[in-house]
Order: structure tokens, then C-alpha cells, then sequence
């Protein structure tokens, strides 16, 4: 469905980013936190009460602070984008691998939640800074999980005039038996329902990177389009890609690394509190495990991007985890927390690579190490890629 081209969708370009108002990011936020906070309130109370909760209102509730922990990390991204923090460095890109990795970073969360994905990925390689782009699609994806009650459709094409990448996202955010009017322009507090924290930074993200945004509401349903000003020609057969050392430019970014899912498993606090303190101005979300099975349970529900842990606790249940996790996601991070050594060194260990930081050395050289490994990853997955397939 192209709901951009529907006479009740609003038009081409009337979603690009917007000046940010402070006083109206802080209420929405505070009215989503507050909103999802209470919900899971009214659970604890209940169990207060009863001293009773099922699984199925356990995985509620844990949804619940978790969506209201998001809620408040992406208010953080927004402020940060909108203030200009960010600069950029530009390279060239493989818009399909980053989607296909994207997708398969969250295919336990997918399956959990019983979400129907169709792609329709076609090759496409366009220029644009490779960790605000990955955000951007998981940003995307983050939002169409909240909204989406049937099937998303995921598209990558190449428009015929002018030659851009375009990336579309469809999906029905009311069921069809609750739609009152079949046409025309969906009605505004059916809009104002989508325009949450995630809807935010995907508009912000979009502006940072200098792309076309436009969705289009209609009745039930909604579509968004993402455009790619800056798309490359397919590359010929036997010509080398372009290193990402020879970027246009190699600016800083305060937070790079925003947003990206850590798991930790560490069993002592004095060690989860120095990481803790050491991650917080990465603008992460960090869960914290105590043993190698409460980590189990963790990954059930979606596979993080990278793991934090303690090596006393590397036997041979963590080496069954780590083997389970690489076979559904071989680009996954692992950083190693050593009691001694030095302060950040890369090991050799069954043919892979893993980052290990000593413990004296968290605060100095943890970030970099995450950084670093983080960065290695997205590479290796962007050169391993194959932009006509589908994951």
C-alpha cells in the first residue's frame, strides 16, 4: 500500500524534522512515563495485595518499566540531536545489510512478541554516517513494534526519478473491525497516538542525516518513507569498496553508541556499580544479570548488542550461552571484565576475537573497548552482507 499517494495521507515532506519545542518534549515524555508507570503501578499494588503474579503479568510488568525506561532514553537522544551535538561522518553504506542486521539483532524480541515481518529488500548503497543510520532503523523498527497490530511490510527500492534509495514502512495500527470511517485522512487523536518519543527521534534522526521524511496516516492504517538523497550507483563487479578510513569526515560524536541494548552479567555490586558509572554518559540501556541463567532468561526475550562480563563467571554454562547467542547473532559483542591484566586488550579465543578490560580500569577503558568492539562489529556485518537477500 502507498498511503503517501492516498488523498487523505498527509503530504510529501510535512513530517520532516521539526525545531524542537523543550516544553512539549518534556510533557509528552513525562505523560508517557507517567502513563506506563502507572499501568505497572497498578501491578505491583496487585501483587502487594494478592502476594501473587503469573508469568504472562510478570512479562507485563517487566515490559512496562522497560518501555518507560526507553521512553526516557529517547527524550535524551531527541534533546541531544536537537541541540546539534552531533556531527556527522560520512561513508558509503549498505542501507540493505544495515536493515537485514537490524532486523536480526531483534529477531528474539520478533519471535517473542509474534510480530509478522515481509520484506521486499532490494540492493541499495547510499552515503550517510553509519551509527545514526543503524540507529535510525532500529529507532524505526522500535516504533513500528509499539503502533503495529498485523503484519509490517519493510521495503528498500530505488526510485526510478531522481535515483534515490527510498525505505518504506506499512502496517495497520487498528484493527480493521475498529476502523469507523474506511477513508479519508485519519482522524487527529489517532495521529497524536503515533507521535510518541519514538516517532520523535526517528523525525529528529532523519533531520541529522538530511533525509526526505513522510508518512502518510489514513484510517487504521499508516505508512512511512524514508528517501536517501545521497544514493550511490551500484558498484561494479572487481572494484574495491571504499575503506572507512578514507571517510569525508571524521568528527566527533558525543554519544555514539546511544540507545544500544548492554547486557551485564556481573555478580558482584561493587563491579555492576563501577560499570554502571562507567556506561552512563554512553546514553545506553544496560540490564544487569547476577548469574549466567538469569542471563538465559534475559536473551529469551531479545538478544542484546553487546555483553559485558565478569570472567570469574566464564565456565562452561556462560561458553554454551556465548555459542547460542553468536550462532543467531555472529556480529554480538563480547567484552570481558578480567581481575587483572591490561587495561584493554583484545584476546584470540576459538578463532574470534573478544575485548577484554581490567577490573581497575572499567572507568578509563570500558567505553573505549565497547566503542571499539561495537564498531568492528558494525563493519564486519556491513562487509558480510548480501544486499539482494533477505534474512
Amino acid at each position: 500500500m502507498d498511503l503517501t499517494d492516498h488523498p487523505g495521507a498527509l503530504p510529501l515532506g510535512r513530517r520532516l524534522a521539526e525545531p524542537l519545542d523543550p516544553q512539549a518534549l518534556v510533557a509528552q515524555l513525562g505523560s508517557e512515563v507517567a502513563a506506563t508507570l502507572s499501568s505497572a503501578l497498578e501491578r505491583v499494588t496487585t501483587l502487594a495485595a494478592t502476594g501473587k503474579i503469573d508469568r504472562a503479568g510478570l512479562r507485563l510488568l517487566r515490559e512496562e518499566i522497560d518501555r518507560a525506561r526507553r521512553a526516557g532514553i529517547m527524550g535524551q537522544q531527541v534533546v541531544r540531536l536537537g541541540n546539534g551535538r552531533v556531527q556527522l561522518a560520512n561513508e558509503r553504506l549498505d542501507l540493505t545489510g544495515l536493515l537485514s542486521e537490524a532486523l536480526r539483532q531483534r529477531g528474539r524480541e520478533i519471535d517473542a512478541r509474534g510480530i509478522e515481518i515481509r520484506q521486499v529488500l532490494n540492493a541499495a548503497e547510499v552515503m550517510s554516517d553509519s551509527t545514526l543510520l543503524f540507529s535510525l532503523l532500529q529507532t524505526t523498527l522500535d516504533w513500528s513494534f509499539e503502533h503495529a497490530v498485523s503484519r509490517i511490510d519493510l521495503t528498500v527500492a530505488i526510485k526510478s526519478w531522481p535515483a534515490h534509495a527510498c525505505f518504506t514502512v506499512a502496517f495497520a495500527h487498528q484493527p480493521a473491525d475498529e476502523v469507523d470511517v474506511p477513508q479519508g485522512r485519519a482522524a487527529p487523536e489517532h495521529e497524536a497516538r503515533l507521535d510518541t518519543m519514538a516517532w520523535r527521534l526517528l523525525q529528529q534522526t532523519a533531520g541529522v542525516l538530511g533525509l526526505v521524511l513522510a508518512r502518510g496516516d489514513v484510517p487504521g492504517k499508516t505508512e512511512l518513507k524514508l528517501e536517501f538523497p545521497q544514493t550511490l550507483a551500484p558498484r561494479l563487479a572487481g572494484l574495491p569498496s571504499v575503506d572507512r578510513s578514507e571517510r569525508e569526515s571524521q568528527a566527533h560524536n558525543s554519544q555514539p553508541l546511544a540507545g544500544r541494548h548492554i547486557m551485564v552479567l556481573a555478580a558482584r555490586r561493587e563491579v555492576r556499580n563501577v560499570v554502571r558509572a562507567a556506561l552512563r554518559p554512553m546514553g545506553l540501556m544496560i540490564d544487569f544479570v547476577n548469574s549466567v541463567d538469569e542471563a538465559y532468561q534475559l536473551v529469551t526475550d531479545g538478544m542484546p548488542h553487546a555483553v559485558v562480563y565478569e570472567a570469574a563467571l566464564a565456565g562452561d554454562h556462560f561458553e554454551r550461552l556465548r555459542t547460542e547467542m553468536l550462532a543467531e547473532v555472529p556480529s554480538l559483542v563480547f567484552v570481558r571484565i578480567a581481575e587483572q591484566g591490561r587495561a584493554f586488550e583484545v584476546l584470540n579465543l576459538g578463532g574470534r576475537q573478544f575485548a577484554s578490560v581490567g577490573r581497575d580500569a572499567i572507568m578509563a577503558a570500558l567505553p573505549e573497548a565497547l566503542s571499539f568492539e561495537l564498531s568492528r562489529a558494525e563493519e564486519a556485518a556491513g562487509a558480510s552482507a548480501n544486499p539482494g537477500s533477505k534474512p
